[in-house]
């Protein structure tokens, strides 16, 4: 008997289309920029010191930070976003298509940035445990890693249920919701010229709380807690990102 084909979740699917990149062309990259170059000064970072972006997309990130001079790889699961990122490669500049619950290199890495709410893609607490894991397996005896989460009480108080975007002449029906709970939802129906797909965005709404628990059932030291891409202390009520510092024991 022929073994099923394993069913996609909505990352496989929705990060391979080209209506995903269609969708988010005109993020804000003069505001990606700033956010490293603060991380930069913040860290201190050396220039013979190794860098994993994870999670990276089409690798905006990582090719700033190898601009910057930095020696850097970038993972993601999304094979189409890995084939153009690797037109950029550089010396030192690489991409891999890695799966963020398996570990990529074992202490490899001085700095491991997961940038632009990319995680709590996955139902389960166990496997986010598996990407904390994972990830922390990869970097170096006293590496830190940045995870840069939505701020979900700020994004639920303030969801947006319905919109409608027409970019390069392709419609998006964007709805929203938060639902059992614990998962932010974003529906898109997309009309591109008579052809009509739909996909969707699944975020775990990951408290504070719910990250510390998972630092501290890897060992990990939370160094600090910052709010915005300026670094500004982080207001539960108030501030847009939900970003943490973290250090794994030396």
């Amino acid at each position: 008997m022929s073994e099923q084909p394993q069913k996609k979740e909505w990352f496989d699917e929705w990060f391979d289309t080209i209506y995903y990149h269609i969708l988010y062309k005109n993020r804000n990259y003069t505001e990606a920029a700033q956010f490293l170059d603060n991380l930069i000064a913040y860290f201190g970072i050396s220039k013979d010191a190794k860098i994993l972006d994870l999670a990276c997309g089409k690798g905006r990130h990582a090719i700033y930070l190898n601009e910057r001079g930095f020696e850097v790889t970038g993972v993601d699961l999304s094979e189409q976003n890995i084939v153009y990122a690797k037109t950029k490669e550089t010396g030192s500049l690489h991409f891999d298509i890695h799966d963020m619950r398996d570990v990529y290199r074992p202490e490899s890495f001085d700095y491991v940035f997961n940038l632009f709410t990319s995680f709590g893609y996955f139902d389960s607490i166990e496997e986010n445990l598996d990407v904390i894991r994972a990830t922390v397996a990869s970097l170096k005896p006293g590496g830190k890693l940045l995870i840069d989460f939505l701020n979900p009480y700020v994004v639920i108080n303030n969801l947006v249920e319905e919109e409608d975007k027409t970019i390069d002449n392709i419609h998006f029906k964007i709805s929203r919701e938060y639902t059992d709970d614990q998962y932010i939802i974003k529906n898109i129906i997309v009309d591109d010229h008579g052809q009509h797909y739909e996909y969707m965005e699944k975020v775990k709404a990951i408290r504070r709380t719910d990250f510390l628990n998972y630092f501290e059932a890897n060992g990990l030291i939370v160094l600090d807690l910052f709010g915005d891409y300026h670094l500004a202390p982080y207001e539960k009520e108030k501030s847009d990102r939900l970003i943490f510092v973290i250090q794994k024991p030396a």
